[in-house]
């Protein structure tokens, strides 16, 4: 494994630990947008062993994927997707106050639950070559 696929997946386990740690103290948000960060950097790892190249600065969890060459299924996607989404809310004020109230601690934790079981997927398909 390259020193940057390793950096990538640190900073990926790094994002998983913080993802629980907002669900422990009730920060519902944050706890979408660790997960969307987990999965993104999981998929830069890939991307970086697979390719031997530096990933783009991209926070589409879909392109990342195509660019990793990982196949997902229809509900992998879907939930990427709405990862996705969910994480570009959280980079505007306007549109983050919003999202705040449509997340809550069921969303939360059936998003950190999923991305748990990707991150792992996704970590196996690293150590697979």
């Amino acid at each position: 494994m390259t020193n940057s696929t390793q950096h990538w997946i640190e900073k990926a386990q790094y994002d998983l630990g913080t993802a629980n740690a907002m669900l422990d103290t009730g920060r519902y948000l944050y706890v979408l947008f660790c997960c969307q960060q987990a999965i993104e950097k999981a998929l830069k790892a890939i991307i970086s062993e697979r390719t031997n190249e530096m990933p783009p600065r991209s926070h589409n969890l879909a392109r990342l994927a195509e660019l990793a060459f990982v196949d997902m299924s229809k509900d992998q996607m879907e939930f990427v997707n709405d990862l996705t989404t969910l994480y570009l809310k959280t980079r505007y004020p306007e549109r983050m106050e919003k999202a705040a109230y449509e997340v809550n601690a069921q969303m939360a934790d059936e998003a950190f639950n999923k991305m748990k079981e990707m991150f792992e997927w996704l970590s196996d398909l690293l150590y697979q070559k």
